[in-house]
């Protein structure tokens, strides 16, 4: 097809806006559980594999395995998550978000099936590299498709809980594995199979979900179906205003572009590597940190305690839950902050943060002073910092390249920074642990330390606030570059507002590719204060609880009351009556 005939109209288009200011309601929990998921199976596929991981190198077990073919699987799973990353994330942004992700899915389920009656290693390490591919190519569907469809003022805490979910499959993984490896219950060459089905039934549940989700609708007004996206956004728009039962406001800024059937890779690469190269950097350097640290510590913990603190192996599970349930906490507890507090302080930090006490820990580590209890807390400090930062990893790069480009670049950086840091640092700590040195250990994790701190001060040199801006502002369609004159052309509409309370987000660095930099507030708050007034004055005096659901608060999305109810006192349009209640000004 000639570069002309790929090319169909221009249009103006309001989607993008329309998405972002839907109130929260039952559609975004099914984006959350139908494409969320994936991350709990992953946690799962992971940890179940490492816990029956002994078991298939004993007499008995159906298979004839040794330690280095266990390593060799391994390999071969971490080996096909990378190319199924980088071959399904450019088929995800030519042929769109939900054939891809479906088409993920539906490999991971057969691949883990086909694991579960494995016979001989080949037959092995064939299922787990199709297994990888699976899980690969999903991440780059999912996200993509996660970020387009969720409101930009929520995007970044949604994003860190779902990929922090990875770890309640983890901790769910422990658990399994503890039950189907019993020998008392399971035979032994029967437990770890079933073990697999866990994760397929699980699965399919997902496919079940996911058959009624939408394609992005930004994904098809740029390849030239722009009907079929204002028919999904119409249809959810309906469904948000039967579901909360009130009105939606006006969608503010439209969006030009030149639509195109496919986009050259040639395109996308010189976007990356050229347009957008300090961004590159910041990718590879927040997704090898990550991938180095994680991988090392996650696949090498029960060795590094067994040997050193005489954990025996059938407590590790024990240990390992803990340490999974700690690495959930940090993107849930600490996720709302990226929106709040900002993308580049709270991603540096949390990046250097966890690289101060993986320090503290080599220290007192190499010293051969810590009890299990007191190097199992260090360690789940450490990582409770470390998980939320490694989760923004993958909400950074969907955020600062161009949409056309997005699945792709998720990919790319996954594919990198797993084969670079993911494959070096369980070698590395495995080499270092089985030395019994607890000072080559220790440098273990001071190399660690290093990495993650360069991940932190790549994100305070080169990061892009993004918080509770649209997509299309963070990084512009390269069809909307085609179609306008750059931004900083035009000049940009003042109106007056009322904007969420809080620390601001800044201005965007200009660099090509982005917004003109001019300042970009928070989101509006206006239709939330009325609200909060309106039921005031109807009501009388309310306490806090009732307000929230007078007002139908639980479809406005995390904190979006309270930030509301604090800009309604601050313009004194309410006070405080009580502890805990309110009323309405007079006026």
């Amino acid at each position: 097809m000639s570069a002309h005939a790929a090319e169909l109209d221009t249009i103006e288009t309001r989607i993008p806006a329309r998405l972002d200011r839907l109130p929260w309601a039952r559609f975004h929990w099914l984006i959350v559980i139908g494409l969320g998921t994936v991350w709990i199976l992953d946690g799962l596929e992971v940890t179940i594999v490492g816990a029956i991981a002994s078991r298939l190198t004993e007499p008995g077990s159906g298979i004839k395995l040794d330690a280095s073919m266990i390593g060799t699987a391994a390999a071969f799973y971490v080996g096909g998550a990378c190319i199924g990353a980088l071959f399904f994330g450019q088929l995800t942004d030519r042929f769109g978000r939900k054939r891809l992700f479906l088409v993920t899915l539906a490999l991971y389920l057969v691949a883990t099936a086909a694991t579960a009656f494995a016979f001989a290693p080949w037959y092995l390490y064939a299922a787990r590299f199709l297994t990888g591919a699976g899980i690969g190519g999903e991440y780059a569907a999912i996200n993509s498709a996660i970020d387009e469809l969720i409101p930009a003022r929520v995007r970044g805490r949604v994003d860190l809980i779902i990929n922090g979910s990875y770890w309640l499959g983890a901790a769910a993984g422990s658990v399994a594995a503890l039950f189907f490896l019993d020998t008392s219950i399971f035979a032994t060459n029967v437990g770890w199979r079933l073990a697999f089905g866990v994760g397929v039934v699980f699965g399919l549940a997902i496919l079940f979900v996911r058959r009624n989700l939408p394609e992005s609708p930004r994904w098809l007004f740029i390849h030239g179906r722009e009907q079929e996206a204002e028919e999904i956004v119409g249809r959810i728009e309906a469904e948000v205003r039967d579901e909360t039962g009130q009105p939606l406001e006006e969608p503010r800024d439209a969006l030009v572009v030149r639509q195109r059937k496919t986009i050259p890779f040639r395109t996308i690469a010189r976007t990356a590597f050229r347009d957008h190269r300090q961004r590159t950097w910041l990718g590879l350097a927040l997704f090898v940190g990550q991938a180095f640290i994680y991988n090392a510590v996650t696949f090498d913990l029960g060795t590094l305690i067994s040997s050193f603190f005489g954990v025996s192996s059938g407590n590790v599970p024990y240990w390992f839950a803990v340490f999974a349930v700690g690495n959930f906490l940090g993107p849930l507890t600490l996720g709302r902050l990226f929106d709040t507090v900002g993308r580049k302080p709270m991603v540096s930090g949390c990046y250097l943060g966890s690289a101060a006490m993986l320090t503290l820990t080599a220290a007192l580590f190499v010293g051969d002073t810590l009890t299990i209890g007191w190097f199992m807390l260090l360690i789940g400090v450490t990582f409770f910092i470390a998980s939320a930062g490694a989760s923004s990893a993958y909400l950074t790069v969907s955020e600062i390249f161009p949409m056309e480009t997005r699945a792709l670049a998720i990919a790319f950086f996954y594919a990198i920074g797993t084969a670079v840091g993911g494959i070096t640092g369980p070698l590395l700590f495995g080499h270092l642990i089985a030395s019994g040195s607890h000072s080559q250990v220790a440098f273990g994790f001071y190399l660690g330390a290093a990495v993650m701190a360069v991940g932190g001060v790549a994100e305070l040199l080169f990061g892009v606030p993004a918080e509770q801006k649209p997509l299309e502002q963070v990084a512009r369609p390269l069809t909307e570059q085609e179609a306008k004159p750059a931004p900083a052309q035009r000049a940009p509409a003042r109106r007056r507002e009322r904007y969420r309370p809080g620390p601001g987000t800044g201005s965007a660095a200009s660099s090509p590719g982005m917004w003109a930099a001019v300042p970009s507030p928070p989101v509006p708050m206006d239709r939330e204060v009325e609200a909060i007034v309106r039921a005031l004055e109807q009501n009388g005096p309310t306490d806090r609880g009732a307000l929230a659901r007078l007002v139908g608060a639980r479809y406005w999305g995390p904190g979006r009351f309270r930030g509301a109810l604090v800009q309604a006192l601050l313009d004194q349009r309410v006070r405080r009556v009580g502890r805990g209640r309110f009323d309405a000004m007079a006026h």
